[in-house]
């Protein structure tokens, strides 16, 4: 049976692209002829392909002409179609799996560069400084514009302790040189702790194979170390996550519920069409559940607040989330290559598409930006991606991405922990709801 995968569009700078693996192309899926005219087509490209082989000044990498056929191909479709070489395939494998070797940041490709889409915690790349929206140009001096994303990210790999220079564009005015030095990424599946008294928190940073675990265990030494009577409630953040494997986005979302659909996916066919509903047990024992997202949130976590919202399940609090409701699939193809192919949208329990939109939090929390990141804060969101599939007539930019690094200044987590601690009973500040003076947005 396929396994259907990730949600997220991007590669890593650590190798991986967050994905999960999938039956090989069956000849049974050729079966409608195509027309005459796509035949013709096909011959034309062959044609060409022998003239280049022939004719070009130097003899070509006929094994890199392919793929750069395969990848315009793709990249024709939308922005989370990709093939994957037989270095990335074993890549996203292992990233799926927990761990990696590399810098440790989400990329994906927008106008010719590659974007930071966040960096994962205690990172080399975040404690480098570099941060969600930084555009990467350079690679130890090569220019990134012209190459594939699988390309570039090839480029920032290589041997644990090694360094790599990257050249970042930041704001669209402000270059910087930042030297990293590679290790191996183990991204910390699940940061655990207690705010306050009585209040468990549990920081996910994306969805591989050992996030549900993470997810459980957490919940239960939490009630275990607070007291199962005196836990108030449980805050899940899923602020800057970007997904990661649709069936761990499905058991978390399960493990808060005791009933009703998940999520459902929907394909080009109607056979395509399938329902996760949740099974009894609820790991939190009916304790209040408050979800934190923010504009880079995307994907699995998207799925996760949109079906502990439209079951009341959870209280949402932050800024909009990103807007990537598609479903990639990995088919493994011969050669130990892979082809990264969205086939499906998904939809949340009361049956609307976030493609593009967004999930709304039912209270809105901004953060105070600092004055040298004033504008600087907030990611376009799946609207802004070229090629992008619209489902949405009323499709919505991004929001702000930002997280303070000391707990102490963080609006949205003091308000999640003040918000259980009252019983559900606190109302959002006014001014916190309102939209920020168009003077200080501009301010840099």
């Amino acid at each position: 049976m396929m396994r259907k995968a990730s949600l997220f569009v991007a590669g890593v700078a650590a190798g991986a692209v967050l994905a999960g693996a999938a039956g090989a192309l069956r000849p049974g899926l050729q079966a409608n002829a195509a027309p005459s005219d796509t035949y013709r087509r096909l011959t034309l490209f062959g044609d060409v392909f022998d003239k280049i082989r022939a004719d070009y000044v130097e003899a070509p990498d006929e094994q890199k002409l392919i793929e750069s056929a395969i990848n315009g191909m793709l990249g024709s479709l939308d922005p989370h179609s990709a093939f994957l070489d037989q270095k990335a395939n074993e890549d996203m494998m292992r990233t799926t799996r927990g761990s990696f070797g590399g810098l440790g940041i989400e990329v994906m490709m927008e106008d010719g560069l590659v974007k930071v889409m966040s960096p994962f915690d205690d990172s080399p790349a975040a404690q480098a400084g570099i941060m969600a929206n930084d555009l990467i140009t350079h690679i130890d001096g090569t220019q990134v514009q012209g190459l594939s994303l699988n390309q570039a990210v090839d480029k920032m790999r290589g041997e644990i302790d090694t360094k790599v220079t990257l050249k970042i564009l930041r704001n669209k005015t402000q270059t910087l040189d930042v030297t990293l030095t590679r290790k191996t990424i183990r991204p910390p599946v699940a940061k655990v702790r207690r705010e306050g008294d009585d209040v468990g928190y549990i920081r996910l940073s994306q969805f591989n194979e050992q996030s549900f675990d993470a997810i459980r265990k957490g919940v239960e030494d939490l009630s275990k170390e607070i007291g199962p009577d005196k836990v108030k409630g449980f805050v899940i953040d899923l602020r800057n996550n970007p997904g990661g494997l649709l069936e761990q986005a499905i058991q978390i979302s399960d493990g808060f519920l005791d009933r009703g659909e998940i999520v459902s996916t929907r394909g080009r066919t109607p056979d395509a069409t399938q329902r996760f509903s949740a099974k009894a047990g609820d790991i939190a024992k009916g304790k209040p559940v408050v979800v934190l997202i923010n504009g880079g949130s995307a994907s699995a976590s998207e799925i996760v607040a949109g079906a502990l919202q439209d079951h009341k399940r959870a209280t949402i609090i932050g800024t909009r989330s990103f807007g990537k409701a598609s479903v990639q699939s990995i088919f493994q193809m011969r050669g130990n290559v892979a082809l990264k192919l969205t086939t499906q949208l998904y939809f949340t329990p009361s049956g609307k598409s976030i493609q593009g939109k967004g999930i709304d939090p039912d209270i809105q929390i901004l953060q105070d930006i600092p004055d040298d990141l004033k504008g600087k804060d907030e990611t376009k969101g799946e609207a802004s991606l070229k090629g992008h599939i619209k489902t949405n007539d009323d499709e919505k930019s991004g929001s702000s991405a930002y997280v303070p690094p000391d707990p102490k200044n963080d609006k949205q987590l003091i308000f999640a922990v003040d918000y259980l601690k009252s019983g559900g009973k606190l109302e959002a500040p006014k001014k916190a709801e309102a939209p920020a003076p168009k003077d200080d947005t501009k301010k840099n």
